[in-house]
């Protein structure tokens, strides 16, 4: 019984986080939205259905639910924003401790082109 409260906070948490990373480049938004679809389908149906029948990010999460597929446009949109955000990395971070966050997002940017469309 204390499970669905703590999956529909941890949905709320990912709710939030998926917002906030849609905002911020060095975050990652639409994984906590991921997140947040799962928790809010274990605590709350009503949640979940909301997200996945919502105007802006449903039908995203339904191309990747259905057909593990993300939108040339969105593909686009998140690597232009990891490079400006590799940009600011070589600008703030010393090195040889800013190639942890580019070969971060070097390999999360060839993951992300090879997915389907």
């Amino acid at each position: 019984m204390i499970a669905r409260p703590l999956w529909l906070a941890a949905g709320a948490v990912c709710f939030v986080l998926g917002w906030v990373g849609m905002v911020l480049p060095i975050m990652p938004g639409f994984v906590f939205l991921l997140a947040a679809v799962f928790c809010f389908a274990r605590s709350n149906p009503a949640l979940e259905r909301w997200m996945l029948e919502h105007p802006q990010f449903g039908p995203p999460l339904n191309d990747w639910f259905e057909r593990r597929s993300i939108s040339r446009k969105a593909k686009r949109s998140a690597l232009l924003t990891m490079a400006l955000a590799a940009a600011l990395a070589v600008w703030m971070i010393n090195w040889p401790v800013v190639l942890f966050p580019l070969g971060s997002m070097a390999l999360v940017s060839l993951w992300l082109w090879t997915r389907s469309e």
